[in-house]
């Protein structure tokens, strides 16, 4: 039992963490991401490019973390969901890292072009367009669409397991739905990611991640459908 909170709570924790650090690395890139002196600005502020890269490996790691550390929990109901969803989850990961790949990238570009005594502005411009279109792509493939895929397979498998209160994982449902919804929505060009829209439709997920994270770090998970989901694993592992 102590096991399963302490499980629970690292979960709640890494969600917070994950959260917390992308929000962070995503302001962090500010001087490198806007404004048409990208080139100049990156450079000068590269210990805070560098620090938002950092805190978006620290993302990409808490991702991981979470998905690893429910897996043991999610294959008691599905065993064949529990594991797409550690996929997934490593599929968003990998995508989040090409984007900060990416950055940096685009950071060296940014010294290359600073130190450069006469540069040809149209190739580093051409080159620097390249890099930022890649992170934004990675930034919507990965947070948005795999995020929307992810948060379905574990809040449908929480809503029919009972580990936490339906409310929490009728929440995620809904807000995977709609963020992923909003990535179809921004790769066709209906929207704009980083608009009202797309921060409207991704705030139920954003809202879910939070309730479910603060629910497993205060309450755990709910012992009653642990123990009846161990006991119709163990009945049906004795069956075969």
């Amino acid at each position: 039992m102590n096991s399963n909170k302490k499980a629970a709570k690292m979960v709640g924790i890494l969600f917070i963490l994950a959260a917390v650090t992308a929000v962070i690395g995503l302001n962090l890139y500010n001087p490198i991401l806007k404004g048409p002196d990208y080139l100049i600005k990156g450079s000068e502020q590269a210990n805070q490019v560098i620090t938002g890269a950092l805190m978006e490996l620290i993302l990409v790691v808490s991702a991981v973390g979470t998905a690893t550390i429910m897996f043991p929990f999610l294959r008691k109901y599905n065993e064949t969901i529990a594991l797409w969803h550690v996929c997934f989850r490593f599929l968003e990961a990998i995508i989040i890292t090409v984007g900060v790949i990416s950055v940096l990238s685009l950071l060296t570009l940014s010294r290359e072009y600073t130190a450069a005594g006469a540069p040809d502005i149209a190739s580093f411009h051409a080159s620097g367009t390249v890099l930022i279109a890649i992170h934004d792509w990675t930034f919507l493939l990965g947070p948005n669409f795999m995020l929307g895929i992810n948060t379905m397979m574990y809040s449908y498998i929480f809503f029919k397991s009972k580990l936490v209160p339906r409310f929490i994982p009728i929440l995620g449902m809904t807000g995977a739905a709609l963020v992923f919804i909003a990535a179809l929505l921004e790769m066709f060009g209906v929207i704009q990611q980083l608009s009202i829209w797309g921060a409207l439709l991704s705030l139920p997920v954003a809202a879910n991640e939070m309730i479910l994270a603060v629910w497993l770090i205060f309450k755990g998970f709910n012992v009653s459908a642990l123990a009846a989901l161990s006991t119709k694993k163990n009945t049906f592992g004795s069956s075969t």
